[in-house]
């Protein structure tokens, strides 16, 4: 298998804080990797190290079978950045950007003609390509961002968190945009983002980053496997401080609690519900809701991080 992104134990350090801790990453060529963890964990960093921005303290990676560290001004040829806070001038228009982008790539204004009519299907904003980005809603900014960043059609892709802050029909459209690049074209994108539901419906395969360290990597449904179990969800009225209880239960597995929440893993819930509501009332616990479900990536990130995303 060929990898567009090998990185082998990158590091990054800031002072004596270790933000990046010797983490591996392996990306097929033609995949979409997607990239999760809690605010802090090391996401934005990382990327900051693969597109070239920083240097790893540590460790090194290879972007297409060149070095960031070595080859820093290839890497940047062959790939494009959609970083989480555009930079973008509102006093240039959505062309004017792509035209200003084309050129620092060293594009010719033919070559720049031809890209710009490309992607206006892909960034589908119209006319408005020809307004001031000043007058752009946030999900029309978004496009055009990532339109700049595939101007010198890049091999590999780097989206930080392409839809945040965005409407559900403006996230949908950005979803589509990226399956898009990914199957019509077999661009490799590594994405990060802050919707569980973003990364299952995109990515081939997640990695969940906490404190620096990879914590879990597979494939959006095997993450989901790996946990094996049912998930008895229940709300209370108040928190509940003597939990430890509920684990004694035979067949309850582990229990993970969120302010009035609980989480209770279980191989078979339907077997140990009772059990779970008969040992609640004997906490003089007051259950508002509760409910058996099968695991979404949410439950797992909950278990290998302890937060909720």
């Amino acid at each position: 298998m060929k990898y567009a992104i090998d990185a082998k134990k990158i590091t990054k350090k800031f002072k004596n804080k270790t933000v990046v801790d010797g983490i591996n990453l392996q990306v097929a060529e033609g995949s979409i990797y997607g990239f999760l963890g809690p605010n802090g964990a090391g996401k934005t960093t990382t990327v900051k190290m693969l597109i070239t921005l920083q240097t790893p303290t540590k460790g090194d990676a290879t972007i297409l079978g060149k070095s960031i560290t070595k080859d820093a001004g290839d890497v940047r040829l062959t790939i494009g950045a959609a970083l989480q806070e555009a930079s973008l001038d509102n006093m240039q228009t959505g062309r004017e950007l792509l035209q200003t982008q084309g050129s620092l790539y060293g594009l010719s204004s033919a070559q720049i003609k031809t890209r710009i009519a490309e992607l206006e299907s892909l960034i589908d904003i119209g006319p408005a390509l020809d307004d001031l980005i000043k007058t752009y809603s946030g999900g029309m900014k978004r496009r055009v961002d990532l339109a700049a960043a595939l101007i010198h059609n890049p091999s590999v892709l780097f989206l930080d968190e392409p839809t945040t802050g965005l409407d559900p029909a403006s996230r949908n459209k950005i979803w589509t945009e990226i399956k898009k690049l990914n199957v019509d074209y077999g661009m490799t994108i590594f994405l990060t983002t802050q919707y569980l539901e973003e990364a299952d419906e995109l990515a081939d395969i997640i990695g969940i980053i906490n404190n620096g360290k990879i914590v879990a990597e597979d494939s959006p449904a095997k993450l989901k496997m790996q946990i094996g179990n049912d998930i008895i969800v229940v709300e209370l009225k108040s928190e509940l401080k003597e939990f430890k209880k509920l684990e004694k239960i035979t067949g309850v597995t582990s229990v993970k609690v969120r302010n009035k929440t609980l989480s209770i893993y279980a191989k078979n819930g339907g077997a140990v519900i009772s059990n779970v509501v008969s040992t609640l009332h004997d906490l003089n616990a007051t259950v508002v809701n509760v409910e058996i479900r099968k695991p979404t990536l949410d439950d797992v990130f909950l278990k290998v991080t302890g937060e909720v995303q």
